[in-house]
């Protein structure tokens, strides 16, 4: 199939817009710069734009999922489960990774085994946004704290970035941001430093955010934010 119609198909335009990134070197496919007349398969090709992945197979998805607290990570099994929330899609989706059945929040839902295994596994980088409400006042000692590792006790967890963004009497609300996949590895993070967590939201993944999904919400990733997730992930 001509590149020129797989990039339209795939939503980055016209096709006279793609002829003209083609004809303007900003189109790679498999690593090589394409040229007019490229013929490609959508089903195995590596195709870039401007360095950003489009994606060509339309047979795969990523959904984003507001998942409610008390929900099961788990696509079968005892309801509630987020499988309740997917049996009516034709396509066979599954969790990547897991939130405990006490948090909320942005999970995705993918047939992408390889974007799952990059998103998943802490190798890849793939940031991952919280809002914990915590026992407590906290202040700048918190921040200052979490410059350096936090010692649990299965090894060192280190928070990317931290916002304070409400301080009461009794209680915090806190912004973390870090790239651990470890179970319960928030909940944990403060404990250790004496304020427990009273409820924990996943407000983003690398760069899908929460932002508009409420809960037990999906939306379907595509366009800009779907080619920034599989460029997140270096595919």
């Amino acid at each position: 199939m001509r590149l020129q119609k797989v990039l339209a198909a795939a939503g980055v335009g016209s096709r006279r817009i793609c002829d003209q990134l083609v004809a303007e070197g900003r189109v790679t496919v498999d690593g090589r710069v394409a040229v007019p007349g490229t013929q490609v398969d959508p089903q195995t090709a590596v195709i870039h734009v401007d360095g950003v992945r489009i994606p060509t197979r339309p047979e795969l998805v990523v959904l984003a999922f507001h998942k409610p607290r008390g929900v099961t990570s788990a696509m079968s099994g005892a309801s509630p489960n987020v499988g309740d929330y997917v049996q009516d899609r034709e396509e066979r989706v599954f969790h990547v990774g897991r939130l405990d059945v006490d948090t909320e929040g942005l999970l995705l839902l993918t047939n992408d085994g390889d974007l799952a295994h990059r998103i998943a596994h802490p190798s890849h980088g793939v940031a991952k946004t919280y809002v914990a409400t915590v026992e407590g006042r906290v202040d700048a000692g918190l921040r200052n704290r979490l410059r350096k590792p936090v010692q649990l006790d299965d090894g060192p967890v280190t928070v990317d970035a931290c916002r304070i963004i409400d301080a009461g009497q009794n209680s915090s609300v806190v912004e973390v941001t870090l790239h651990e996949g470890r179970n319960r590895v928030v909940r944990r993070l403060f404990d250790a430093l004496g304020h427990p967590v009273t409820r924990l939201v996943r407000t983003a993944v690398g760069p899908v955010r929460l932002t508009g999904l409420r809960a037990g919400q999906i939306r379907e990733l595509s366009g800009r934010e779907l080619q920034s997730l599989y460029t997140e992930v270096g595919l």
